[in-house]
């Protein structure tokens, strides 16, 4: 959303295709989780007296909406995309096969993966950590406003510091805010790779999936 207030800013759509193609440039396969804040918040809609079943599910609604507005945009900057959703919605996209997934990467399409897990009461970060899992994805980049990974608020804390790596452990005991636990867990279940970087800064996402030093890499250290 930018710097607006609710929904779909066409110019942050756009930058964030241009370093989806730098990333197809670089001959880099390339799955994508969209989440759906900019215009519901499952957790936040439960919160003012929703059903929470309910209300997750207008969240998972919304990021089928951001998803198309990022396959139009690869699309129009002349990538081949496909929208996948964690739940039946077959009149504007394909549903999530996980064979179907692999497939659509080896042939050079980027896949827009949305409704989450198709589960009320799991995270998009979740749903991120399950799906790079089950893909086999060499890296799991998880693009946010800061530059990585601090000890503490960065807008709030002059005195954060920043972490170049860290264990998953660390994240967990520490109850530092990178990924919800779940994820976390998922991923040092299964040794994904994590690298928390901002979504702002020009190159990241290339420089991420290319194995140089950006952000935070959580990872198994120990």
């Amino acid at each position: 959303m930018g710097e607006d207030e609710y929904g779909i800013a066409p110019a942050v759509v756009d930058r964030i295709g241009n370093e989806i193609r730098d990333l197809r440039d670089a001959d880099v396969e390339v799955a994508i989780v969209v989440g759906g804040g900019n215009i519901f918040r499952g957790a936040g809609l439960a919160a003012a007296g929703i059903d929470r079943v309910t209300a997750d599910q207008m969240g998972m609604l919304a990021t089928v909406i951001n998803a198309l507005a990022i396959q139009d945009t690869l699309e129009r900057k002349g990538l081949f995309a496909r929208v996948m959703s964690a739940i039946k919605i077959n009149e504007v996209c394909e549903d999530y096969i996980r064979r179907r997934a692999v497939r659509h990467l080896e042939k050079g399409r980027v896949v827009v993966l949305a409704a989450g897990t198709g589960n009320p009461f799991f995270t998009t970060d979740s749903a991120a950590s399950l799906r790079a899992i089950e893909i086999d994805a060499g890296l799991l980049i998880k693009a946010t406003k800061v530059d990585g990974v601090y000890s503490s608020d960065p807008t709030e804390d002059d005195a954060a510091v920043r972490y170049d790596t860290l264990d998953y452990d660390d994240v967990l005991d520490r109850k530092l805010g990178v990924m919800d636990a779940t994820a976390i867990v998922l991923c040092r279940e299964n040794k994904m790779p994590l690298r928390v970087v901002d979504m702002n800064q020009p190159g990241a996402f290339v420089d991420a999936a290319l194995g140089h030093e950006v952000g935070t890499l959580v990872t198994a250290l120990n």
